[in-house]
């Protein structure tokens, strides 16, 4: 981290707030009370364990894993939709070091001044922004769970919600088809997100190597970018 140039807290907080009118998962609060919040961290270390009871009670399965991985995929999107939108449309890498889960449920939230660095194009934010998202994050969820998931199965989540986080803003901003494309591809290319899938076609689609299980539910399908898709 210490190649990029801090950015100034205004300006993160800016950016955030822009990137969020794309969705849901691109939304990340600023500031607030304290109560009814806690550090990521202890999510991890617990096992994100009432997420996943909550998601397998929701989709009505006995199996922890499922839930599991569609918590993991939903968090591995929460957090590289932000990420990757605010690098690509705005020029900004939010740190992501003083993330708070909501008590009670999936959201996420900032301090209100949050930190950040500016990401000129240089060949460390690719380095940089594995390690704000992955390694610090998906590598210790995937530490935490008391549940058998299958390391290929997570890594796979990963790099769907990646992608997916790309057609998203593919989807509104055309322009900037060729930056989404070249990071993306050299992001896929990293760490445990090499061999999970690869994209296809000019609208970012993608076919992943692995599959999250959700088929499995009662009302279950495959999506899209699935392994076992026809």
């Amino acid at each position: 981290m210490n190649a990029l140039r801090q950015a100034p807290a205004p300006v993160i907080a800016e950016a955030l707030e822009d990137i969020a009118a794309l969705g849901s998962f691109f939304s990340i609060e600023l500031g607030g009370a304290g109560c009814g919040w806690h550090p990521v961290e202890e999510t991890y270390a617990r096992g994100v364990a009432d997420l996943i009871t909550a998601t397998a009670d929701r989709y009505d399965t006995d199996e922890k894993r499922i839930g599991a991985s569609i918590v993991q995929l939903g968090h591995a999107a929460r957090l590289w939709s932000p990420v990757l939108a605010c690098t690509v449309v705005h020029g900004i890498v939010p740190d992501l070091s003083r993330l708070l889960r909501a008590d009670d449920g999936p959201a996420l939230r900032l301090p209100a001044a949050p930190d950040g660095w500016y990401a000129p194009g240089f060949p460390q934010l690719t380095g940089v922004l594995y390690e704000l998202v992955m390694t610090r994050h998906l590598d210790e969820l995937a530490a935490g769970l008391r549940v058998k998931v299958a390391p290929g199965l997570l890594a796979g989540n990963a790099a769907s919600a990646l992608v997916e986080a790309a057609r998203a803003i593919l989807a509104v901003r055309a322009d900037l088809r060729e930056p989404l494309a070249e990071l993306v591809g050299e992001l896929l290319n990293t760490g445990r997100l090499a061999g999970t899938g690869k994209v296809i076609g000019p609208d970012l689609g993608f076919r992943r190597r692995s599959c999250c299980l959700y088929y499995r539910v009662p009302s279950g399908v495959k999506c899209e970018d699935c392994s076992l898709a026809g």
